[in-house]
């Protein structure tokens, strides 16, 4: 420990650099860190969803949901526990699976197992959606997308086929479906009575459209030199074309699709409605990913509105109606604040209490460059800045003065011994090295039990015992090596005045 104070004080300018240096990586890493209001929490979750529609909830939960946890139970390994919900016409079930289990592979069983169980579940369905669920996956923001013009069907269909388009190429940006109205598709309205007076079924019509709706690839045919596509598929490409489709014949007489129904283009049976402020809109409900921030994710979303604005007709309005990174920067905002106050009042307490100005700076700088070490400490460790970490660091700065406080009073004191400079210096340096070292440890070794918690609190306070300790260790290297250097060229005066 003694070297290091002779090396600062035989080249100060290396460790001068090295503080320039810590001040513009910590700058940068504070400008490209991650921002969010607390740490990713990454539990370890896998979602599948079955979807069978008009099946009710008492025949999914046994008929699906029973059959499906009883194969995933016997072939998935790693599993913690199993939430499963049975709704009308689908199944949900969440699969939390043990820590330090290899997520990807037991999702490739999940699969696996869940394209197996199909065969054993009811006729016809389809596949499920498997997704892994991360608690720091939420909702940050709101777009919401209205007309005076435009139908909650249209509207939909605007949203899902070109804002939702644009707003995913936004770094870190999740985008469900939109919510309200419906996607646009044909819908084919029955006239009962003119089925019955026809001795038609809606089944009747049903396979009758099954059959003539028919995409089926034609192929070519090559005449002479010319070689000529072949368009064969059955299927009516305008809306009017759909009525002239045949159902029945009854002699010499057709009965088309247009005598027993009306084909429009319109939405599906409406099952969710957004209301503002008494009217129908559009909702997208925009998430972010683990990794993301939240302010990035936010600022990037703002950025895309004007360009999806100049995609839709006149007369759409696009406006954020939720914004998730006002609540972070002012839970920032209020821990910097915090922050601030507390090197404030503890630069004023050691210039009361040392009675020297120069003295002051000399401790008071340490601590920014304490900080800026510990933040670029948990941007290598794959950490965020959050309310926990910068909680952490606001806690330790009534800590951090301490190795540079004891540092700058035990100089003060050689020289009022007598002795030169930096002989002053090394021995205030070498009597003080084991207490404040076992001092430093002493405080770090008591945020070692948080490194053992597990689940949602591990999450949480791992972040703000790192941030404690790397801004801790800085400290009391900082204290040998910047300290004593600022204290040769600060302390010249108060040396003169001793002699």
């Amino acid at each position: 420990m003694n070297q290091i104070v002779l090396i600062a004080l035989r080249r100060p300018y290396t460790f001068v650099v090295m503080s320039i240096l810590i001040v513009l990586m910590g700058t940068l890493t504070v400008l490209h860190m991650p921002t969010d209001v607390f740490p990713n929490i990454d539990i370890p979750v896998t979602s599948v969803v079955w979807t069978y529609n008009g099946l009710l909830p008492q025949n999914v939960e046994g008929r699906i949901t029973y059959l499906f946890e009883r194969f995933l139970t016997a072939t998935v390994e790693g599993i913690k526990y199993i939430h499963s919900h049975s709704y009308y016409g689908s199944s949900i079930t969440n699969i939390y699976l043990q820590d330090g289990v290899d997520v990807g592979r037991a999702e490739a069983d999940i699969t696996a197992i869940a394209q197996n169980v199909v065969k054993a579940l009811p006729p016809d369905i389809s596949p499920p959606m498997i997704m892994r669920l991360a608690p720091s996956s939420i909702p940050v923001a709101m777009l919401e997308i209205s007309s005076d013009n435009l139908t909650p069907a249209e509207l939909y269909n605007l949203a899902y086929m070109r804002i939702r388009p644009l707003l995913v190429t936004v770094n870190g940006a999740i985008l469900p479906h939109p919510y309200g109205g419906q996607d646009m598709q044909v819908m084919v309205n029955l006239d009962q009575q003119k089925l019955l007076s026809r001795h038609l079924t809606p089944a009747d019509v049903h396979d009758v459209l099954m059959q003539q709706y028919l995409v089926m690839p034609s192929g070519d045919i090559k005449i002479k030199q010319t070689d000529w596509i072949v368009q064969t598929n059955a299927s009516p490409m305008k809306i009017e074309h759909f009525g002239d489709i045949p159902i029945k014949r009854e002699g010499n007489a057709f009965i088309y699709l247009r005598d027993v129904a009306t084909v429009r283009l319109m939405g599906r049976v409406q099952q969710n409605a957004v209301l503002v402020k008494g009217k129908q809109t559009v909702v997208i409900i925009v998430m972010k990913s683990t990794e993301a921030s939240t302010l990035s994710v936010v600022d990037g979303i703002k950025k895309m509105i004007p360009r999806a604005q100049q995609v839709v007709p006149d007369g759409v309005k696009i406006r954020l109606l939720d914004d998730a990174s006002t609540f972070v920067k002012d839970s920032i905002e209020d821990v910097v604040v915090e922050m601030l106050t507390a090197g404030a009042l503890v630069g004023v307490i050691v210039l009361l209490l040392l009675g020297s100005w120069k003295a002051t700076v000399i401790v008071w700088t340490s601590i920014p460059l304490s900080i800026l070490t510990a933040l670029i400490g948990l941007h290598w460790l794959n950490e965020t800045i959050n309310v926990m970490t910068l909680g952490g660091l606001a806690l330790a700065v009534g800590i951090l003065v301490d190795d540079a406080t004891v540092m700058i009073e035990n100089i003060d004191r050689h020289l009022d011994m007598g002795k030169p400079l930096e002989t002053a210096i090394v021995d205030a340096a070498n009597q003080i090295v084991v207490p404040t070292l076992v001092a430093t440890l002493c405080i770090a070794i008591v945020w070692l039990p948080l490194f053992q918690l597990s689940g949602v609190s591990g999450y949480l306070f791992k972040p703000m015992a790192e941030a404690v300790i790397i801004a801790m260790l800085a400290s009391f290297i900082l204290s040998r090596t910047l300290v004593p250097t600022m204290a040769k060229y600060m302390m010249k005066d108060h040396h003169v005045h001793a002699a």
